[in-house]
């Protein structure tokens, strides 16, 4: 069953699936990175909590606008995947 799903999709679905699976990724990394780098400034400058505060917030911010910009990404693609004006038929 499986491989006949497999056989009908195209590699640019598969493309597609694997850019849209990494966005969640993005999003985590970059509030893990925030997190680690305010902890070892905190544990460096003797800060605790507020750089680790501060990291955490940018790597929020730093993790949506890169969900933001695969989405655009993404969804740009996919609208060129799908234009007819592209189509081989015409």
């Amino acid at each position: 069953m499986a491989k006949k799903l497999f056989k009908k999709l195209d590699p640019e679905t598969f493309n597609v699936l694997s850019s849209a699976s990494t966005i969640g990724l993005h999003l985590v990394s970059g509030i893990l990175v925030g997190g680690v780098a305010g902890y070892f400034l905190d544990d460096w400058l003797g800060t605790a909590p507020w750089c680790f505060l501060f990291f955490v917030l940018v790597g929020i911010a730093a993790g949506f606008k890169n969900v933001y910009t695969d989405a655009k990404r993404l969804i740009a693609s996919q609208e060129k995947r799908d234009d007819p004006k592209d189509s081989p038929e015409n």
